[in-house]
């Protein structure tokens, strides 16, 4: 199950098969990114504005959450959603 959250019209995946430092893939229409979680940064692509930074305070908020999912993917087990932003 790569995708993890959806909020505001943003998904966000997470895929076992991925290398290099942890981190997700978030969609919103046609832009696409790639987001570090430790630290929290972008690595690649781009968000607009306003989505970009609830995706960035969002995965600062559930940080430990999406490392435990890289964890698990890396070793092919489940992974589990997570809550979007309240």
């Amino acid at each position: 199950m790569p995708r993890i959250s959806e909020f505001s019209g943003i998904i966000i995946e997470m895929f076992h098969n991925e290398h290099g430092v942890p981190h997700f893939h978030a969609k919103h229409g046609e832009s696409k990114a790639i987001v570090g979680i430790e630290p929290v940064q972008l690595l690649a692509g781009r968000l607009p504005r306003r989505e970009e930074s609830l995706v960035i305070e969002w995965a600062r908020l559930r940080q430990s959450e999406l490392l435990a999912n890289w964890t698990r993917g890396r070793s092919l087990a489940s992974m589990v959603r997570v809550d979007p932003p309240a």
